[in-house]
């Protein structure tokens, strides 16, 4: 009986004052990738996309290019790292990459990879052999 009435106050004190979120928890700011054209090649701006690392993130990807463009960066876009994707995008076959639509605009929300910097680039489908090359920069989270 004392336990059960220890326990009930446990639960009661635990209702009125609810823990603070965690700060691996804290929402994340979403992240504008642009794609234009520069001549007739794509460029995506920023040149280096600093996000933080085995995180959950929001991209805004926005194509304001006259042409479909992919997006690639090996393994972020892997099934398994892609919790939801909408808008105008497709995801390319090949697993590491989307499409995004002529003036098109969507939205991935990932599960960012290890800490470091990987590649990542955009292609026009009309001028694949001459895509624009960045750094995608994952940062340790503070915490």
């Amino acid at each position: 009986m004392l336990l059960a009435a220890g326990l009930a106050a446990n639960l009661a004190l635990a209702e009125e004052k609810p823990s603070p979120p965690s700060k691996s928890g804290a929402a994340v700011p979403p992240v504008e990738l642009t794609v234009e054209l520069d001549g007739d090649k794509p460029r995506c701006s920023p040149a280096e996309l600093r996000l933080p690392a085995q995180t959950n993130v929001e991209l805004r990807v926005i194509n304001r290019a006259d042409r479909p463009v992919t997006l690639t960066a090996p393994g972020q876009f892997e099934n398994r790292n892609v919790l939801h994707a909408d808008g105008d995008l497709v995801h390319v076959m090949s697993n590491e990459g989307y499409l995004v639509k002529q003036g098109g605009k969507g939205t991935l929300k990932l599960k960012t990879l290890a800490a470091g910097e990987y590649p990542y680039a955009c292609t026009s489908v009309q001028n694949q052999d001459a895509p624009f090359r960045g750094k995608l920069i994952l940062a340790p989270s503070a915490g």
